[in-house]
């Protein structure tokens, strides 16, 4: 099993047809006794937070956004957690609305700290 998300920072790999997610978009995750969360933020996303669980390297949560035109959106996912060649981790996504039409599937991947760069 790959080690804990708390304190990690996680980017889109590329624009999400048929959601807001997109690469400005930040996510900033917790973890804690097998349950995490995020908030994140950026490109048309004004604030954004996620609640669920881990089990392994599968991640099982919801989110709730609010978007830069002011509309709020509500959805589920299933995510799958993956380490990169370069050490990086990554989440292959699988989400649908629950407050409107629509899903799709993305990846996020870890952000490498200016440190390490």
């Amino acid at each position: 099993m790959i080690t804990s998300l708390d304190g990690r920072r996680f980017a889109a790999v590329a624009e999400v047809a048929g959601g807001e997610v997109g690469t400005q978009t930040v996510f900033a995750y917790h973890e804690r006794d097998g349950m995490i969360w995020a908030d994140y933020a950026g490109g048309a996303i004004r604030r954004g937070f996620l609640v669920g669980t881990r089990d392994g390297d599968r991640l099982d949560f919801r989110y709730t956004q609010l978007n830069t035109d002011g509309q709020t959106s509500t959805g589920h996912c299933v995510s799958t957690l993956s380490r990169l060649p370069d050490g990086r981790l990554r989440l292959d996504e699988t989400w649908q609305w629950e407050s409107r039409p629509g899903s799709g599937t993305s990846a996020v991947v870890e952000q490498r700290r200016e440190d390490e760069m």
